[in-house]
């Protein structure tokens, strides 16, 4: 297990806006000793897992109750440093798949984004850690309370459901995922 700095100093983002996210990590980090907790009302650390299937060719997107948009499965750290840890248990309870592995146990992607007041929690920041799992397309999906809807999604068809820049630029990154898988099969 590594702590959340430590993976966020050796993170080589892909996309300049993700070199900026890091950096607003790493200083929210110094500043509030509770950034892993939901007691630290600005904003907080979240862990999120973006699920490819075993031909990398789809992600699962599950459809946010609360938010009421297209998002990986993921959610609060509440305390836990763990984070590749709180993303394979959040995903794990999101989607009802158990049999998720780790494709890499480095960061896949940032993401810092607003989260709407809702009852009588005042809105606040999301920092969240993503990282890279698979899993299996043919095992059914089991939604919780938090979603709508759970859906495997071709990386090309993703911008139907959603135009979230964070969503479209993980989906760049698994659409390069599976040409390298392409070029290495071809080569073999």
């Amino acid at each position: 297990m590594h702590q959340p700095t430590t993976l966020l100093q050796a993170y080589q983002p892909a996309f300049s806006e993700e070199q900026v996210y890091k950096n607003m990590m790493l200083s929210f980090l110094n500043i509030h000793p509770d950034a892993l907790n939901r007691s630290c009302r600005l904003g907080h650390f979240t862990a999120s897992a973006w699920v490819v299937n075993q031909d990398k060719d789809k992600i699962l997107l599950m459809h946010h109750r609360k938010l009421g948009i297209w998002i990986q499965c993921g959610g609060h750290c509440d305390g836990d440093s763990d984070l590749l840890g709180v993303a394979l248990k959040e995903a794990q309870e999101e989607s009802g798949l158990m049999a998720i592995k780790p494709l890499q146990p480095s960061i896949f992607d940032l993401d810092i984004h607003l989260i709407p007041s809702y009852k009588n929690e005042p809105s606040h920041y999301h920092f969240d850690v993503r990282f890279l799992f698979q899993a299996c397309d043919t095992t059914p999906l089991v939604r919780n309370t938090e979603s709508l809807d759970l859906r495997w999604v071709a990386p090309a068809d993703a911008h139907h459901l959603t135009q979230e820049r964070s969503i479209l630029r993980m989906c760049e990154k698994s659409n390069a995922l599976i040409e390298a898988v392409d070029k290495f099969v071809d080569n073999v």
